[in-house]
């Protein structure tokens, strides 16, 4: 639709005529004598848009958010297989079981501009944070991207230990000191490379026996017994009080994992530890009979713990939207992050809530199944 100012028909002259249909006599205007003040409007005015359009591309310490590609652990990344199984029988599953990602721009990957945060911010599908809430001050490119690919590696080796403890496959698990916090309590007494034989006499066999005899003892001296270089060494800790009310030993752990076969995960240009939940369902569609999906597409998102405990992620908001534009028509969520699913849901998209992964598997079945997915556990207000 073209709009023109007021009513009147183009090209029609202004009152050629007056009112007696006489014709009106119009005397030559006077030559208009040039205002010294034009060229300074004109020059204030090019100013005024230089400074605009220089401000709109002047870099700001926000980070955007945006939905990235999604990927099928039972599919083919590259012309590879996501995930690979050797020494143990495998079964080709149909369906999806996506992983999510979120690009991320600002930061240490790249200034964005106001106008580019703007745009952003008017993109219900989109987020925009300040840069101090996603990335450390300071932090390079190269730095950000280690991170990622080490919490990558390490989100394989827990969903590979929780699809084996979710099947009763039997492997070997133990806590190792990766190294030691400043002013640690345990300067002096444990070293990198220590593996936790028995904390108070109780035997270690994950992190969150750790945490419960210190959580038990409220603060008093813990017997610790280590493995160090085949040698078992005894020492009694005096743990520290976190903010938070927590005791800590003061020690960085990491898990050490010895499996019946061996699981390869080829993922190119992805990182961080939020897609262990689906690595996790994807190992176990893999190595067990049948089709957990029952060719469904189905998504979802979440850290996971060698016991098979789901954790919270970031980006989710922009995960459903992904995850629904690649096809997805169920999403399983971790319940940690209720709070940001809810009001968010993209239209098409049934968002499931899990805290683990046997709920996981239970969703993924049941939709398979073709049972009833109205009933699986949502996000609500709370």
């Amino acid at each position: 639709m073209t709009i023109t100012q007021g009513d009147q028909a183009p090209g029609e002259p202004t009152d050629a005529r007056n009112s007696g249909g006489r014709r009106r006599r119009f005397l030559p205007r006077r030559a208009r004598t040039p205002n010294p003040r034009y060229p300074a409007m004109v020059v204030s005015g090019l100013l005024a848009v230089g400074l605009g359009v220089t401000a709109a591309t002047l870099p700001v310490p926000y980070v955007v958010e945006s939905p990235g590609p999604t990927f099928n652990t039972l599919g083919n990344d590259n012309g590879k297989p996501v995930i690979s199984v050797s020494g143990r029988d495998t079964f080709p599953a149909k369906g999806n079981l996506d992983l999510t990602t979120v690009y991320v721009d600002g930061g240490p990957n790249g200034p964005i501009s106001i106008f580019e945060a703007f745009e952003a911010w008017l993109d219900q599908s989109k987020a925009v944070y300040p840069e101090e809430l996603i990335f450390p001050t300071g932090v390079t490119k190269e730095q950000s991207q280690q991170e990622s690919a080490v919490a990558m590696a390490t989100s394989q080796e827990n969903a590979t230990a929780a699809a084996l403890k979710e099947l009763d496959i039997p492997f070997e698990q133990k806590l190792q000191v990766a190294g030691l916090s400043q002013s640690s309590a345990s300067q002096g007494k444990l070293q990198t490379g220590d593996i936790f034989t028995s904390v108070n006499g109780r035997p270690v066999t994950s992190l969150a026996v750790v945490q419960a005899e210190l959580a038990a003892g409220k603060g008093k001296p813990a017997t610790v017994v280590v493995d160090r270089n085949g040698t078992a060494v005894t020492e009694t800790i005096t743990p520290a009080q976190t903010p938070a009310g927590k005791f800590i030993l003061g020690v960085l752990l990491q898990y050490k994992f010895k499996f019946p076969f061996d699981v390869k995960i080829s993922l190119d240009k992805v990182g961080g530890p939020s897609a262990g939940m689906m690595f996790a369902l994807g190992i176990v569609d893999t190595v067990t009979p049948g089709d957990l999906t029952g060719g469904k597409h189905i998504a979802g998102t979440g850290t996971i713990t060698p016991d098979g405990a789901v954790g919270a992620i970031g980006g989710i908001g922009q995960k459903m939207y992904g995850a629904r534009a690649g096809g997805a028509t169920m999403f399983l969520a971790p319940a940690a992050n209720c709070d940001e699913v809810v009001g968010h849901i993209p239209a098409g998209l049934q968002v499931v809530k899990v805290e683990n992964l046997a709920e996981a598997r239970e969703a993924v079945q049941t939709a398979g199944s073709g049972g009833d997915t109205s009933r699986l556990p949502v996000c609500t207000n709370n």
